[in-house]
């Protein structure tokens, strides 16, 4: 990769390091599903504006939006709402560690779902990923559980996503489209659960830090990341996008240990380091360098 695909790399780690760093401010003044559906709106909102400066239109085909519809759901609705849910009970670090575990999640999917199969060198890697969730999840408190087990559910969600996104390829949706429709798609889906369950109408206004959290993760972890995600698998490939598994975890550890004093346990530290050679194993990329 070239410099400035590195840049961009970091860049993203950071961003979407960043989005566990602000649900943890923004849930200090606001329920779960108000901070996902202010993520998605503004988000929508943010690359409507994008796809209008590029050029490109809307996506057209019924076909084209099924499937967004279901992006929207698998890869925003339902995990952003767990990490919102389970981040007010564990940290952000804590939170971003379990994230790591996509990866794993969508190698099991796509050996039962695809033709993509687990060979031995992926079986080691899933192998030593659980391993890290095990030791991460051993003695934690009920509460404690539940959280991390959402996290879990989160992941799984990003890994079914993974699967479903599959078929975009034969779809042609540019990028910029993909991201605008499942995002938008997203905003439809959490409305009315968020009118319901919220009333938002009721909320008390909540503080200017808790409001620039919810800005930040809809402006810079939702719709600048997505942005340059989709320049960085256009000029990197997919596998070397891979690697912000790797430094999302390392973004939003710092971020929580710098900013909100979070600190780290032992289980935390061992379980990120099996769950990282997890990764390398999958990645493969470690083995050729050798």
């Amino acid at each position: 990769m070239s410099i400035k695909d590195w840049t961009r790399l970091i860049g993203l780690s950071l961003l979407w390091g960043g989005s566990f760093f602000f649900v943890e401010i923004a849930v200090r003044g606001l329920p779960a599903l108000s901070i996902v559906w202010g993520r998605v709106a503004l988000g929508a909102l943010c690359l409507a504006l994008m796809l209008r400066l590029s050029g490109a239109g809307l996506p057209r085909g019924a076909a084209e939006w099924r499937a967004l519809l279901g992006m929207g759901l698998l890869n925003n609705v339902i995990p952003f709402t767990l990490f919102v849910l389970a981040q007010g009970q564990i940290s952000g670090a804590m939170a971003a560690i379990l994230n790591a575990t996509t990866p794993l999640w969508g190698v099991a999917l796509a050996h039962v779902f695809t033709a993509d199969k687990i060979t031995p060198r992926k079986a080691a890697g899933l192998l030593a990923g659980f391993c890290g969730v095990v030791v991460m999840m051993g003695g934690a408190a009920q509460g404690d559980l539940w959280a991390g087990l959402a996290c879990l559910g989160a992941a799984f969600s990003y890994g079914v996503a993974g699967v479903w996104g599959r078929r975009f390829r034969s779809l042609r949706v540019a990028p910029l489209q993909a991201a605008f429709g499942q995002v938008a798609c997203a905003a439809v889906l959490i409305t009315p659960l968020w009118l319901w369950l919220d009333q938002p109408w009721r909320l008390a206004v909540p503080e200017a830090e808790v409001i620039g959290a919810l800005v930040g993760i809809a402006v810079l972890s939702t719709a600048l990341a997505y942005l340059i995600y989709f320049r960085l698998l256009e000029s990197a490939g997919a596998a070397n996008v891979l690697l912000v598994t790797f430094l999302v975890p390392v973004s939003a550890v710092a971020l929580g240990v710098i900013f909100l004093a979070e600190a780290l346990a032992w289980r935390q530290v061992a379980g990120f380091a099996l769950i990282a050679s997890g990764l390398a194993a999958l990645d493969g990329r470690v083995r050729l360098w050798r």
